[in-house]
């Protein structure tokens, strides 16, 4: 059986990395005996036509795609246009958005066959070898289908309790020195579980209440296979990766054990943390932590019960200016029961902390508290329209109030950052820069021109220039520059650099020179 798992697109203010959760699908597809392949619209144009030669070039039996709510449409659009494609089609849909909001997903796209609820590797390691066969759908845990025109939903699926049971990610199916090239990091977890309540965030219920670890061994195990790659940048996507102490210290004495040499970073809470395990972490390569403090009130804090003080985020914004370590405050706005005086404690609260920070709007994604339970609290959601749920749109109002208002508080807060970047962004154009203001303005440029290439397919259109090397990459340089909205000189620059690095390549064709993306020959198959 031969299974195509789809990648929908992202946008590059999300930062994409290569796609965890389709990695950890694609080896558990492989395990139950499948052909799998990946095909990757985060860093490669979607389109209808690219779709249907991916599905015309590899012939799948089976489709699965993933999403998150705000590319929720972008997904369902996709499935729906690969059932047209091809009616044969078993089409599974799966990812959080899907697992809370089961009936509307198949009744809103009857294109889709089944629904993969929750954590999806052990369901469909029992599923990959009775897809064809519809009469046994019913005796598997964890999945949604429609029958007669009903939604049927099969028994819930216990959490995996041994994560080390899992195979490891197949990212050798991904086209990896693309990912390379836009510089992001590299994703992994230690452990699934987030022992917190906080009523706006999905964690407890996807993933569980209880921390479950893979086991240290496994994890730098796989964190070596990843150095292997050549991607030095990781992060740990863990929901709380510091709800254990001790393992915490144990996963950095490993990683010194071995002599690791790589930059990380990861998520935690402000009350869990100190300078002892900052300081243990920095050692081991981590060099920022994201702590979400959501509100600069104390009430407020209660309300959505985050569970923390602001003297906890002020001792942990402290504790890591102490240890070296970069320390991000994520906000939100728009809470339930948000006043002007709320915001604007939030403001204060965050400079104070002297750290960097950011505001995202509140979005009540499908399966929160504060979604299921609207009514109970001092909030109104104005929208269900899942492409404004970025977290960069206000979609919601309390009773003092409105979206405007929200937008407003949220885009004054954000001006002096805006400021501060656009003055640099002039004196990088006019050499006036630091050497490191001169890598963070160009390392955003550079980052913007190649998502942009990747996005638009612009070395698979423009990459075969006439004449020799030197005029054919001139010839691409100014495609690339057009299309990005960048000095040539500087697209030039980047595009030798990424030919030195193998990340694009040339070859000789028809009295020219044809430039593609590199691959990365050391991968292997796990």
């Amino acid at each position: 059986m031969k299974i195509a798992l789809v990648a929908p697109p992202y946008p590059l203010e999300e930062a994409p990395s290569p796609p965890l959760g389709i990695c950890y699908v694609a080896a558990a597809c492989i395990r139950a005996g499948a052909d799998v392949a990946i095909f990757d619209y985060i860093v490669r144009r979607y389109s209808p036509e690219n779709l249907a030669r991916d599905i015309e070039r590899f012939e799948p039996d089976v489709l699965g795609i993933t999403a998150v709510t705000m590319n929720y449409k972008k997904a369902a659009q996709i499935l729906v246009q690969a059932k047209k494609i091809k009616p044969s089609l078993v089409t599974l849909f799966g990812g959080p958005h899907v697992s809370f909001d089961v009936e509307n997903t198949l009744m809103d796209y009857p294109a889709t066959d089944l629904v993969v609820i929750g954590e999806a590797e052990k369901t469909l390691e029992e599923l990959v070898p009775v897809l064809t066969r519809k009469e046994l759908w019913p005796t598997i845990p964890g999945i949604a289908f429609l029958r007669n025109g009903n939604v049927i939903r099969t028994p819930p699926r216990p959490f995996i309790q041994d994560l080390d049971t899992l195979p490891m990610p197949a990212r050798h199916l991904l086209p990896l020195s693309r990912y390379q090239a836009l510089g992001y990091p590299v994703s992994i977890i230690t452990s699934r579980g987030c022992p917190n309540k906080c009523i706006f965030c999905l964690g407890r219920k996807m993933v569980g209440f209880k921390v479950r670890h893979r086991s240290v061994q496994k994890v730098v195990d796989e964190i070596e296979t990843i150095l292997n790659y050549g991607m030095t940048f990781i992060n740990i996507a863990d929901d709380l990766f510091t709800s254990s102490r001790t393992r915490v210290f144990e996963f950095c004495e490993e990683v010194k054990k071995r002599k690791l040499c790589f930059s990380w970073s990861v998520f935690a809470r402000v009350n869990t943390v100190d300078v002892e395990i900052l300081e243990a972490m920095k050692e081991a390569g981590c060099h920022a932590v994201s702590f979400g403090i959501e509100s600069g009130n104390s009430q407020m804090l209660a309300r959505v019960r985050k569970g923390i003080t602001l003297d906890q985020a002020r001792a942990a914004a402290s504790a890591c200016k102490q240890s070296g370590i970069i320390a991000h405050g994520s906000f939100l706005a728009g809470l339930p029961g948000e006043s002007r005086e709320s915001l604007n404690d939030s403001k204060k609260f965050s400079q104070e902390l002297n750290i960097l920070y950011g505001y995202h709007f509140l979005a009540p994604f499908p399966g929160t508290t504060i979604r299921e339970n609207v009514h109970a609290y001092d909030l109104e959601i104005l929208s269900n329209d899942w492409d404004l749920y970025d977290a960069d749109h206000a979609i919601v109002r309390t009773s003092n109030l409105s979206a405007r208002d929200i937008e407003r508080f949220v885009n004054d807060a954000v001006t002096p950052i805006a400021k501060n970047w656009e003055e640099k962004v002039q004196r990088f154009h006019t050499n006036r820069v630091s050497a490191d203001e001169w890598l963070e303005v160009a390392g955003h440029f550079r980052t913007r021109m190649i998502f942009t290439a990747l996005s638009l397919d612009l070395l698979e259109i423009h990459g075969t220039q006439p004449g020799n090397f030197d005029q054919a990459l001139g010839l691409l340089t100014d495609k690339i520059a057009e299309a990005s909205r960048l000095e040539p000189d500087f697209v030039k620059e980047q595009l030798s650099d990424l030919i030195q690095k193998n990340l694009i390549r040339f070859t000789p064709h028809d009295g020219g020179i044809r430039f593609f993306w590199g691959h990365n020959n050391k991968i292997p198959v796990l």
